[in-house]
């Protein structure tokens, strides 16, 4: 039976929210601000929070599982497993390659991983940190991906991995991709970040590769507050990754269950003595990138307002497409062909006859409210975090710099409204339209 004092609790968490959202909701162009992402919070949100810190869950546990079986429901994969960040997605995929029994397709100090220029940090870092070689390559304008045929330029008898991201949402070539990695013998891994629940040729993203990542900070499709996750349809990885990311450990019991297998004091592995606690031993040089089930509850209230999240983009990204339809000087993005993405952003990129900069323009979007974001770090390979650090470049990466020069993004997602979108289609205009 439900606790009165809890249901109490929560029923004034829920008029709570409600005064405080219905407290300066209408828009004012010029004054009210218009974020390029944010998470959309509703009282259930709220609610799911306040319930976990009154019942004390503050590990993980029924939550974080229940959070785990949906979302890979969601997806469309056999299993996923909840992290503490999509950073540390990253990481624990690409780390749980590396494991012996992985025999010969285990990666090794000095493999390469074919990556993109053009990206986010968290991409490549984990590459570098995991004692492997980054392998950038160009992506094309208007996508903002990269090819197929860059990729198979880029390979070596090094080459052990290709690890893309499916940029701002719009889906890489991923069915040729992982065709290609499957002649080659390589892994695929999809950072799937941007792009829950878009879809190449029919079939969701973060589907494809032997691993997908997803990150659920405040600005992605949904919100654990911070939290990521890693995906995978192979129950080999799956086991190692569970492990990797549970400290290395052997054992595979939940959180709170124990001697799930019956046998827990009945092993012997490595030179430990016969019956050793399982719960205790460790097989992988592991990490703790675990999270709470106060993360996962908000979690599972973000999950079932998915499907209107993701139209909610789709909405605006079209609505801005079509309003910026000949404006000149604009580049505009395009989706993938054989793709339906949904959408994080909306870019664009300044032609080379623009008659302005990137700087006048984001500064006049700035002065009215309109938030901008770049194009993530542009051309990783000019930033001073890897001024020492071993890559290699494969071809030009000549659109990577003009993205890093001319390309910006503006918001899509849930919190802009219809008339959000027309004032910003209209600011656009007029600054174009404007003597420079």
């Amino acid at each position: 039976m439900a606790d009165p004092d809890v249901q109490s609790i929560l029923e004034q968490t829920r008029k709570l929210h409600r005064d405080r959202a219905s407290a300066g909701s209408e828009f004012v162009p010029g004054v009210t601000p218009i974020l390029p992402s944010g998470a959309v919070l509703d009282e259930d949100d709220r609610a799911a929070l306040v319930e976990q810190a009154l019942e004390m869950r503050i590990a993980s546990g029924a939550q974080a599982l229940l959070f785990e079986r949906k979302f890979a429901r969601t997806i469309g994969v056999r299993k996923a497993h909840l992290t503490n960040s999509g950073s540390s997605a990253n990481l624990l995929a690409l780390s749980s390659l590396a494991v012996p029994e992985l025999e010969d397709r285990r990666l090794r100090p000095g493999d390469e991983v074919i990556t993109v220029a053009a990206g986010f940090p968290t991409t490549v870092n984990p590459i570098i940190q995991c004692g492997l070689v980054p392998v950038f390559v160009d992506v094309d304008l208007a996508t903002y991906n990269t090819t197929v045929e860059r990729i198979e330029a880029a390979l070596t008898p090094r080459t052990k991995v290709i690890m893309l991201a499916h940029t701002l949402g719009n889906p890489f070539p991923v069915a040729e991709v992982a065709e290609l990695a499957a002649q080659h013998d390589l892994f695929l891994i999809e950072d799937n970040c941007d792009a829950v629940l878009s879809t190449y040729q029919g079939r969701n993203t973060g589907t494809f590769g032997d691993y997908a990542t997803v990150s659920f900070y405040p600005a992605h499709h949904l919100t654990t507050g911070e939290g990521g996750c890693v995906l995978t349809n192979t129950l080999e990885l799956a086991r190692i990754t569970e492990s990797m990311r549970d400290w290395g450990r052997d054992c595979w019991c939940e959180p709170g269950e124990d001697n799930k297998c019956l046998k827990r004091f009945n092993y012997q592995m490595g030179d430990l003595p016969h019956g050793y606690d399982h719960k205790y031993i460790f097989s992988h040089v592991g990490y703790n990138l675990k999270a709470t089930d106060i993360q996962a509850a908000l979690g599972l209230t973000q999950l079932a307002k998915l499907p209107d999240f993701v139209a909610a983009r789709k909405r605006n990204w079209q609505r801005l497409r079509d309003g910026l339809d000949g404006v000149p000087g604009l580049l505009l993005p395009e989706a993938t062909p054989g793709s339906d993405p949904s959408w994080f952003g909306f870019v664009i990129t300044l032609t080379d006859d623009a008659p302005f900069s990137r700087p006048e323009l984001v500064d006049f979007l700035t002065a009215r409210r309109i938030g901008t974001r770049l194009l993530f770090a542009g051309n990783l390979t000019r930033h001073p975090a890897y001024r020492h650090e071993t890559y290699r470049v494969s071809g030009e990466l000549t659109n990577s710099d003009i993205i890093t020069d001319r390309t910006f993004w503006i918001g899509v997602y849930p919190g802009i409204t219809g008339e959000m979108v027309d004032y910003m289609v209209a600011s656009l205009r007029e600054f174009v339209a404007k003597p420079h």
